[in-house]
């Protein structure tokens, strides 16, 4: 049976004792329905296929009806603040079984509590929270390009720096840039090859 109290103003409360299912079966569609706009929390039980969805429609309707009767509230500013589902106590009972034994069932009960609540609206809030979010976003895309840019140019430089040094230590050896020899290698080794001719033709 649906209970309400309400004591404070702009919430009203509204609860079920004894229900015939248990408190983790509750609680997992409770989630799916607290801080939502009531609207909203009847969209999802309606179209929520669990047993549990059918208690928690009945509370939440005599939640929303104890705001409006009770506290004058209008129903399209309120919000379910507070689902709770506590455990109530277990049913015992046994199935008799094979050889004279005996096997326990425990029926579960729970008791369900809601609570609504008046809010104000949150449009504009959500408006300055997504513009700031854009800047930050542009920002960040900026910075990243200012980083990939500076990052090429860091490599160029580096490869320049690279070609000077290998080009500055060929010109002290003696050597032409790109190759691995000295200027006058070439003509030294000629010059022993036809002495040497020279010296076993005589």
């Amino acid at each position: 049976m649906a209970r309400a109290r309400s004591d404070v103003t702009g919430q009203a409360t509204a609860g079920a004792k004894y229900l015939r299912i248990s408190s983790p079966k509750l609680n997992q569609v409770a989630a799916l329905i607290r801080g939502q706009h009531v609207d909203e929390a009847r969209r999802v039980l309606a179209f929520t296929p669990k047993s549990a969805s059918r208690e928690l429609s009945k509370v939440l309707e005599a939640a929303i009806a104890n705001a409006e009767n009770n506290h004058h509230l209008h129903a399209d500013e309120l919000f379910v603040k507070e689902v709770r589902a506590d455990e109530g106590p277990t049913l015992k009972r046994f199935r008799p079984r094979a050889l004279g034994r005996a096997y326990r069932i425990r029926k579960r009960t729970s008791h369900l509590h809601i609570i609504v609540e008046r809010r104000a609206p949150e449009a504009p809030a959500r408006a300055a929270t997504s513009q700031a979010a854009g800047r930050r976003w542009r920002r960040g895309g900026q910075g990243q390009e200012g980083a990939a840019t500076g990052a090429t140019g860091d490599a160029a430089a580096a490869a320049t720096r690279g070609t000077r040094r290998r080009t500055a230590r060929a010109q002290g050896a003696g050597r032409a840039p790109g190759t691995g020899r000295a200027p006058g290698r070439t003509g030294r080794t000629q010059g022993r090859s036809s002495g040497k001719g020279g010296q076993r033709g005589s």
